[in-house]
């Protein structure tokens, strides 16, 4: 079946060959594409998302965040464990409590460039 399809890629008409092959040499590997979609799907729920706007504006604990969004505090430490574990927030311990962040600029600037998009 792969050698099939192998031919069947061999078969199309490329009408730019430079083009495609400069392409072809740009491309991310195949596991790289693969964790770039894995990082979107995390954008995708958008309880996650208001939990990444709240720490666009500042460092909060949970008990903050899920007054902020009337949630429970288990729901949001649920999110942001799913958040961290996907280098999207941070968090430092104060005493007993744990403060919540943004992981680093890239973030910010994703959800920035996403509003953008939108045209807000």
């Amino acid at each position: 079946m792969e050698q099939t399809d192998k031919n069947a890629r061999q078969d199309f008409l490329c009408l730019h060959e430079e083009a495609v092959a400069a392409v072809r040499r740009q491309m991310p590997e195949e596991d790289d594409l693969y964790d770039l979609a894995e990082l979107y799907k995390v954008f995708g729920d958008s309880t996650r998302v208001k939990i990444l706007y709240v720490l666009f504006a500042a460092e909060l604990c949970v008990y903050d965040i899920a007054s902020l969004l009337g949630m429970t505090q288990s729901a949001v430490s649920h999110q942001l464990r799913i958040l961290k574990n996907n280098k999207l927030v941070k968090f430092r311990r104060e005493g007993k409590t744990v403060f919540y962040a943004l992981d680093d600029d890239h973030v910010r600037s994703i959800l920035r460039l996403g509003m953008e998009h939108l045209g807000d």
